[in-house]
């Protein structure tokens, strides 16, 4: 009788391979079989023992479902042949990861797993920005919303978004970069101030990061030639980014001059 592995959900971070936990790295090095993300660094996959399988399972457009139910299979496949599996995802698997997905199937199946939790883009991107998504008088609390445009700006998470941001809270959006447009223009047609400030931060903590900052007014003009992955920011706290704080001491620099 073959004795069953183990699948290991790791969350590898937001990009910058430094970002990974200790535990994540350890389940990289002693896996069997490695399932990886699309966008995990290539220095992560490198710390995987030579004999080790490694798949690139990254989502291609079209037909997500099918391929997240190979993922499922891979999974409970390997394990069942008595491998140690590490299922590599970005961020952090139960933060927009389908991490609940996996574990459900993994559970159904009857095979073991667990979950080391990775750091997520939600709170990581804003603050290689430069922006808390909190911050002591002036931001109590933060929402995180689904841009997609599978998601109806009129459901009622976005409702509750657009009413945090007139209570002077802080919205941050994934997945929202190609309909930045439509959604900063919902948000002024239900009455947020054209002056909120808004940012979006594209491929963060990756080498070629690139910010955009703004109001939720022009925030889509300016976020034009954004790659993604890319995450926008919406609130007070946005002002408070490296680079409108830096913009802000160039021009007191230039009056004083």
């Amino acid at each position: 009788m073959k004795t069953t592995g183990i699948v290991h959900i790791v969350g590898a971070g937001p990009g910058d391979p430094d970002l990974i936990t200790v535990q994540g790295l350890r389940r990289i090095r002693e896996a069997d079989v490695i399932l990886h993300d699309r966008l995990v660094h290539p220095r992560l996959i490198a710390e995987a023992r030579r004999d080790a399988i490694v798949i690139d399972v990254g989502k291609r457009p079209g037909a997500e479902d099918e391929q997240q139910k190979e993922i499922h299979r891979l999974m409970i496949d390997y394990a069942r042949q008595g491998k140690v599996v590490c299922r590599l995802k970005g961020g952090d698997p139960f933060v927009f990861g389908r991490g609940g997905e996996e574990t459900d199937a993994l559970a159904s199946a009857g095979v073991p797993f667990d979950v080391t939790p990775g750091v997520t883009s939600v709170t990581a991107a804003p603050a290689s920005a430069g922006i808390p998504v909190t911050h002591r008088g002036c931001s109590h609390s933060f929402l995180v919303i689904n841009g997609s445009r599978s998601v109806d700006l009129e459901s009622g998470e976005w409702l509750a978004a657009r009413e945090l941001l007139r209570a002077g809270g802080t919205v941050v959006v994934v997945m929202g970069l190609g309909r930045i447009a439509e959604i900063a223009a919902k948000l002024l047609e239900d009455g947020c101030s054209p002056k909120t400030p808004a940012a979006a931060i594209s491929r963060a903590t990756w080498p070629d990061q690139e910010s955009r900052v703004g109001s939720v007014s022009d925030i889509a003009a300016k976020s034009t030639g954004l790659k993604s992955p890319a995450l926008i920011v919406i609130g007070s706290v946005a002002a408070l980014s490296k680079e409108h704080l830096g913009r802000l001491a160039a021009d007191f620099a230039d009056a004083s001059a």
